[in-house]
């Protein structure tokens, strides 16, 4: 993608829509919306880095119910001609084709390489990459199994999306804030996996969600590693100009 001066490419991720409850998640969902609005204004392209749902699943013709204000924020975003990139989640890995049929967006389930300009840039959620979470690792070959996603269908959305949304509070709950501490370079593994990867492929910007902190962090002289924070509690993005990446906070 080769960006036009005056604008710039936006990065965001783990939103969470639905957890904890209907009020925040319509707070959350507000405030996303009026960044998104504002970023817009000067968008070549925006992606989103996984986890836009707390629990997201396509029956053949039903999808779970709300998040319109953001959904249509985002048609908006595609109807002006602004690229619109999409990673799948851990929590919304049961994506579809309703997104890139409703709002024409690129929908990724796996991490990608772009070049943005002259920049290299390795994108993804960042679940179940780099060493250790083997227990994840094996539950997730589960959910994306083809059968196991066939036999969930047949559940009356009624039953299927409560339950769902259920043990997606319960996993919360055991997790807690873990998500939130950085654990240091050798402890982390998306960072354990830049650093392997960098010596592969020649990459200036690692930019991962999952984590629910933000930082950016150099892994050798000329590629840094972007994890992006959340809008649960941090509002925090990330934005390339074509010659410089920045991670900010954003603040009404």
């Amino acid at each position: 993608m080769e960006l036009v001066a005056g604008k710039k490419v936006y990065f965001l991720s783990d939103f969470h829509l639905g957890a904890p409850n209907e009020f925040t998640s319509r707070e959350r969902e507000d405030r996303l919306v009026r960044f998104l609005n504002v970023a817009k204004q000067d968008a070549a392209a925006i992606f989103i880095v996984g986890d836009i749902f707390d629990f997201w699943f396509e029956y053949k013709t039903v999808v779970p119910k709300g998040f319109v204000r953001l959904l249509g924020c985002l048609a908006q975003i595609a109807d002006a001609g602004i690229a619109l990139h999409i990673f799948t989640g851990n929590h919304d890995l049961w994506m579809k084709d309703y997104l890139s049929k409703e709002l024409n967006a690129q929908v990724y389930f796996d991490p990608q390489i772009f070049k943005l300009g002259t920049q290299q840039f390795f994108i993804g959620h960042g679940d179940g990459l780099g060493p250790g979470d083997k227990g994840y690792k094996f539950i997730k070959k589960i959910f994306t199994n083809s059968i196991c996603q066939f036999l969930f269908r047949w559940l009356h959305p009624d039953v299927g999306i409560q339950l769902a949304n259920y043990f997606s509070g319960k996993s919360r709950a055991k997790t807690g804030s873990s998500d939130e501490v950085f654990l240091g370079e050798d402890k982390e593994w998306l960072i354990v996996y830049s650093k392997q990867k960098a010596k592969e492929l020649n990459v200036d910007y690692f930019i991962f969600g999952h984590r629910h902190f933000a930082i950016d962090l150099p892994i050798n002289e000329s590629t840094r590693y972007i994890n992006l924070g959340d809008w649960l509690r941090l509002n925090t993005y990330a934005v390339f100009d074509g010659e410089q990446l920045q991670l900010l906070e954003w603040k009404e």
